[in-house]
């Protein structure tokens, strides 16, 4: 054999080792990407974490049953050093945010929730220095649950160091949450920005849809919607400082998801069972009350009204639209921490949450409080059907979480 041949063939083989070695370390980098991509990505001094997401779609479960815990005015500061308000002086020296907490870890335990709702003033802005920290504290229970949960603002929590664009698009990114900044846009005509709405007021305007059992003939049906509106915070209005109010360009929104809904065949997940063309009910969760609220103090109620309604002074015709979309069976308000009342406008139930969180203002001796929302689905002769029952109650944060106030919000028949 040649030398030149030698020569030439230990080339070939040297080559074929680099492009082993190159194959391989190329094999351990894409490796390294995935397990990276799989758990966090290390950027400077930073770690970023990868959003872990509850199981979806929403749905109700195998007993027939979705289960929410409304917790409306946490108003969370910053952890141990952020003091009580109107509780017993013997209380106050021990109170602080965790007490919050506590009564949060509480009664995700008790109630073993399927979704949480909360419906603003989730942190007390101008008690913190840093948005972001408390709102990971605040929330901090819910992610720990692995819970599905949602949340909008109230008029406090951007007065700290994010706007209300900034805290909800990191309450979009947090574990287990499925709030979202604004709706998608499915309208091609209308402006959006990452796909996302632009042509809307507010940001935390989106619709969650809950399906049927699993194994039912509704199924793979939306069964339920869950409205989340933006009530804004504070506005000037004919020079006269007043509280936020829903606007139309959230109205509209609100009134196009509806009608998809009008007259939409469900289709079931056994051909031989019959179909359904009636609207799912709808519930709708947001923190300031509308101005028709006030009224309640003349009606019955289930509850108690103990402060002045804090609405705004514009009437934008929310409760009209909600009568007009014929859907929206009862509605989950905050803001006014005292009153934890449901009453009638219309046909449609408004309900205060209560106050929840112990650095919110309150009324000493009188606990602080968190609402309980339980749908449950007809049964049919062979399946889980339709909506046929909404259902609510309050548990106090006393020795016992005393379960109060329990009454039937709608019926399907």
């Amino acid at each position: 054999m040649k030398w030149d041949e030698v020569k030439e063939g230990k080339v070939r083989m040297d080559s074929q080792k680099l492009r082993l070695k190159a194959s391989f370390l190329y094999l351990i980098f894409l490796v390294a990407v995935v397990e990276l991509a799989h758990r966090k990505l290390l950027l400077g001094n930073e770690t970023v974490r990868i959003k872990k997401v509850p199981d979806l779609p929403l749905r109700f479960r195998s007993d027939g049953t979705f289960k929410i815990l409304q917790v409306a005015d946490m108003h969370y500061g910053t952890g141990t050093i952020t003091r009580c308000r109107d509780v017993f002086p013997s209380h106050f020296h021990f109170c602080s945010d965790l007490n919050t907490t506590r009564f949060l870890k509480r009664i995700i335990q008790a109630e073993n929730p399927h979704f949480i709702a909360f419906t603003g003033d989730n942190i007390f802005g101008s008690s913190t220095p840093d948005a972001a920290e408390s709102l990971f504290k605040a929330f901090g229970p819910a992610m720990e649950s692995k819970l599905p949960w949602a949340a909008v603002l109230g008029n406090h929590d951007q007065e700290s160091t994010m706007s209300r664009e900034e805290l909800m698009t990191l309450i979009s990114l947090m574990d287990y949450s499925v709030s979202q900044i604004n709706p998608l846009n499915d309208d091609p005509t209308s402006p959006t920005k990452g796909g996302v709405m632009t042509n809307i007021d507010g940001f935390g305007n989106y619709n969650l849809r809950v399906y049927g059992a699993p194994g039912s003939m509704l199924a793979n049906n939306t069964v339920l919607n869950l409205f989340f509106l933006d009530s804004g915070d504070r506005a000037l209005y004919q020079g006269i400082r007043t509280y936020g109010w829903i606007k139309d360009s959230q109205l509209h929104w609100l009134r196009r998801v509806s009608q998809e809904f009008q007259g939409q065949k469900q289709e079931p997940l056994h051909p031989t069972d019959a179909t359904s063309t009636t609207k799912p009910p709808s519930l709708a969760f947001f923190h300031i009350p509308v101005p028709e609220v006030p009224q309640l103090f003349y009606k019955e109620i289930v509850g108690q009204f103990q402060e002045a309604v804090a609405c705004s002074r514009v009437n934008s015709g929310v409760l009209q639209t909600f009568v007009s979309m014929g859907d929206v069976k009862a509605v989950f308000i905050g803001h006014d921490h005292t009153n934890d009342f449901c009453g009638n406008l219309d046909g449609i139930w408004f309900c205060y949450g209560g106050g929840f969180g112990y650095h919110g203002y309150g009324k000493v001796g009188w606990p602080r409080r968190a609402r309980i929302i339980l749908a449950e689905l007809e049964k049919g002769q062979k399946s889980w059907m339709g909506v046929q029952r909404i259902m609510t109650w309050k548990r106090l944060d006393d020795e016992n979480l005393s379960k109060i106030d329990e009454q039937i919000l709608w019926q399907s028949r």
